[in-house]
């Protein structure tokens, strides 16, 4: 299968206003930023992108386009025992498929590692940071509470020489890992627990996946992510709900450097139903093996929801209907799976495919006929035309669209009973073939040669509409049933002593080998239809698939996107017809 690395055909932005655009409006009226808009999207690259990711780049991306602005993508890379090219290639993929286009704007924060060493030794010259030998416990310790102030580091009160001396010492390597670190000496009586006197350099041996060894002292995020903000260019630096108590450090530092000042603003993060969204809890799913890896189409990541069949159209709509709120709150993972289903609904071919097969033969078809029926592509779109379709004398239909003891309100087949089978004929079961044990393992059924039409010349009619495959054409096929990762709405709702794994769900896979497909899908070239070249399908009355990666041209494999809104439970209970 092709990978999409174009941006796909973009959909509408957030379709109202929200607070930050009410924002941004109150600095363009005011002259702020001279009326420019520029935002970012800064990932770091130690994991995959996530769809909560998918919100913050939609909305980013959203605005810059909005405003006629611009739009950069920038690696915040300031952690290299973490931090990977494979997450970078990853994620600009990503970012790609979502429809964000960063031009020529991709960036890194150890672009700057030059520029933010000379910043802190401003610092160190003003007064404003000192070297500090607490161990890293020990810094904690002496950070206090919420309700009890911290203390002041025994080095707190280096002298400017000093602190020069020993920093510069620190970058030539001079000391072991975690020995030392460069404090910004603020106030360790503040409210603000971010603001007593934090980290900005810490000593760390090892290689980066950009400047090799280069460093061995390495800026944290606090001090990196403001700092590239502003030489940038940016206006608004929009992050999720839990940096609003970093704002304070943020605007500290800017100010105390007196450089170009962004304006930080930050809004609530996603949180779905059934899914977690910690990174540490997903890069623990793929180390312990829970899950096949990123991709995994029961994962969350941006990967694993391409891989699933999910669109980009469909995300973006997602993240229209949610909004941007200023509080946290939790969505449904169904609205997800609707705007799926919405977008696939008026996209995606319609085909057969007959997932637990049943061989039915009709006993009056004329050997070695083949009739090739005409078959819409999709009634929702005419212009996608129709295809043809092989119908024969042997076919296959589901096992569970024939029960000898069918209920009252069943239409499906059953001894005696009349069902029409899409785009052919009507059929008649006169026998099932058992074997030793009892179970139905074949139907011998007649058909009526004058119901192509589906309207027979005496006028009746059936209630029951099956889908087929024909035997002599049937391609082989793997189909794998996708559920939700998690049994509970709230996987970390757990009994004392148990973590999240124990709200796994025992069916979030379930692979179904010998299906049977209509030969039209045996085509593995890329899907013109879908920029990402994805061949994305609905099997008639099974739900939304999608072809999978590790097809080859003698075996076809499907991933179920999503299940159709009408469930085969209605079915069962006779209130719905199939």
């Amino acid at each position: 299968m092709a990978t999409d690395d174009t941006a796909a055909t973009q959909t509408p932005l957030l379709i109202s206003k929200d607070f930050i655009r009410d924002l941004i409006d109150e600095d363009n009226r005011a002259g702020r930023f001279g009326g420019r808009v520029h935002t970012r999207f800064p990932p770091e690259p130690n994991g995959y992108l996530h769809i909560g990711h998918a919100k913050s780049i939609h909305l980013n991306y959203g605005i810059a386009r909005d405003y006629g602005g611009k739009f950069n993508l920038r690696f915040d890379d300031t952690n290299p025992t973490k931090e990977e090219q494979e997450y970078v290639d990853a994620i600009m993929q990503d970012v790609r498929w979502l429809g964000a286009d960063w031009e020529d704007r991709l960036f890194f924060a150890s672009d700057y590692f030059d520029q933010l060493y000379e910043w802190a030794v401003q610092l160190i010259k003003a007064g404003k940071a000192y070297v500090c030998d607490l161990s890293a416990d020990e810094i904690r310790e002496y950070r206090g509470t919420l309700t009890e102030p911290g203390r002041e580091s025994p080095y707190r009160n280096r002298s400017v020489e000093e602190n020069l001396d020993l920093f510069e010492r620190m970058r030539r390597g001079e000391f072991p890992d975690g020995s030392r670190t460069l404090r910004a000496k603020i106030d360790m009586a503040s409210g603000n627990l971010n603001m007593r006197d934090p980290v900005l350099y810490r000593i760390l041996r090892a290689t980066h996946h950009r400047t090799g060894d280069k460093w061995c002292i390495y800026p944290m995020y606090d001090w990196a992510h403001g700092q590239s903000d502003s030489i940038e260019g940016i206006t608004h630096s929009i992050c999720t709900l839990e940096f609003e108590d970093h704002r304070p450090l943020y605007d500290w530092c800017l100010d105390a450097l007196g450089i170009y000042h962004p304006r930080q603003i930050e809004f609530a993060r996603l949180n779905l139903t059934y899914t977690v969204l910690s990174k540490r809890k997903l890069i623990d799913l793929v180390k312990r093996g829970i899950v096949r890896g990123w991709d995994d189409p029961r994962m969350p990541t941006i990967c694993g929801l391409r891989r699933r069949g999910y669109t980009p159209e469909a995300i973006r709509e997602f993240c229209n209907r949610i909004g941007v709120a200023k509080a946290n709150s939790t969505v449904d993972y169904g609205l997800l799976e609707a705007c799926v289903r919405d977008d696939l609904n008026k996209r995606a071919q319609r085909v057969m495919v007959v997932l637990k097969p049943l061989k039915v033969v009709i006993e009056n078809w004329p050997a070695g006929k083949v009739e090739w029926v005409d078959a819409d592509n999709n009634p929702e779109d005419p212009s996608a035309g129709t295809r043809k379709v092989p119908f024969s004398g042997e076919l296959y239909i589901e096992q569970d669209d024939y029960r000898e003891d069918a209920p009252k309100g069943w239409f499906r087949l059953g001894p005696g009973r009349e069902v029409r089978l899409k785009h052919g004929y009507y059929i008649t079961c006169r026998e099932a073939i058992k074997d030793a044990a009892g179970n139905v393992i074949g139907l011998r059924c007649v058909y009526d040669p004058e119901s192509a039409s589906g309207v027979t010349p005496d006028g009746r009619k059936v209630q029951g509409t099956l889908h087929w495959v024909s035997a002599a054409h049937a391609v082989d096929a793997e189909v794998r049933l996708y559920e939700q990762l998690f049994s509970k709405p709230n996987p970390d709702d757990t009994p004392a002593g148990q973590d999240y794994t124990a709200n796994l769900n025992p069916n979030s896979l379930t692979v179904l080998t010998g299906c049977k497909a209509e030969p039209s899908l045996a085509d593995l070239s890329p899907n013109p239809q879908y920029k990402d070249g994805i061949h994305r399908f609905q099997f008639m009355r099974q739900g939304y698939f999608c072809l999978d990666p590790d097809s080859t041209p003698d075996r076809l494999v499907f991933n179920r996107t999503v299940t159709l809104k009408d469930t085969w439970a209605k079915v069962e209970k006779g209130t719905k017809r199939a």
